[in-house]
């Protein structure tokens, strides 16, 4: 699960008529998807049509924290394509932590090279809505044989057996995630060591020699980051990824943090 620089901008409509269950009124201003009880809070999917282009807009509340939106989805593309980039060769094998919406995921798998994707969440709802259809990716991600779904806690794993329970200790081309607002910023308290040396160590771990590490972020460029991940890592650069935000009229931006592993 991704935090999203919503803020204001979602948050303008949300005073505005709801419409719950499945085949509620799209006439409302909102449609609830799905709603569910989960450690760390409750957890909203929702549907919403722009009142000035008409499209479908899916957004995803963890209690009264916007954590995603269709509407927002470039730098969520970005950290698995720059992840991509920097890797040669072909059948790629690639680990995601987090899946939300699943645009990460999808964009992993629109590169032809990638033989295997595992997507790992610890929200097991998120998995269930694009199991049963309620996102607009969860049909395509489904129905590709090299995207596994995963229920689990992508932290614990870093520190256990890996990222693939049906082959414990498995190494990766490229590990993605997409979980936390930033490396300050967390979701839940059970991420913060997977932010230090010891924690990237073990991350690295998880990779091939020459392997790639992505990290999506809503913070600016953190330099005292950067510096972890040059104590484990080579080539660490912080990419920033602007897009435009239509509801605030400007562009915002997400930072896309990248690492090789040694050779």
């Amino acid at each position: 699960m991704t935090s999203r620089n919503l803020g204001m901008a979602t948050g303008f409509y949300d005073h505005a008529e709801v419409s719950r269950g499945n085949g509620g009124r799209m006439g409302a201003r909102f449609e609830e998807l799905d709603w569910s009880p989960t450690p760390i809070g409750e957890l909203c999917l929702r549907r919403r049509r722009d009142p000035v282009t008409g499209v479908e807009i899916f957004e995803v509340k963890l209690g009264e924290e916007f954590l995603m939106s269709s509407l927002f989805t470039v730098a969520e593309i970005e950290v698995a394509r720059l992840a991509l980039a920097r890797l040669h060769g072909s059948e790629l094998d690639v680990a995601v932590g987090g899946l939300g919406l699943g645009y990460t995921a999808q964009a992993v798998l629109v590169d032809e090279r990638v033989r295997d994707l595992v997507v790992i969440d610890a929200l097991e709802p998120v998995i269930g809505w694009h199991q049963r259809g309620l996102v607009p990716l969860g049909p395509i991600l489904t129905a590709d044989p090299r995207c596994r779904l995963v229920h689990g806690d992508f932290f614990a794993m870093t520190d256990g057996s890996g990222f693939d329970p049906e082959t414990p200790d498995r190494v990766f081309d490229a590990v993605i995630v997409d979980i936390d607002h930033s490396p300050r910023h967390l979701l839940a308290d059970g991420s913060a060591g997977f932010y230090g040396v010891e924690g990237t160590r073990l991350l690295a771990g998880h990779l091939r020699p020459a392997g790639v590490y992505a990290l999506w972020s809503n913070d600016p460029p953190d330099d005292a980051y950067l510096a972890v991940l040059a104590e484990v890592f080579v080539d660490v650069a912080a990419e920033v990824v602007s897009f435009p935000n239509p509801l605030q009229n400007r562009s915002a931006t997400n930072t896309v943090y990248l690492a090789k592993k040694p050779t």
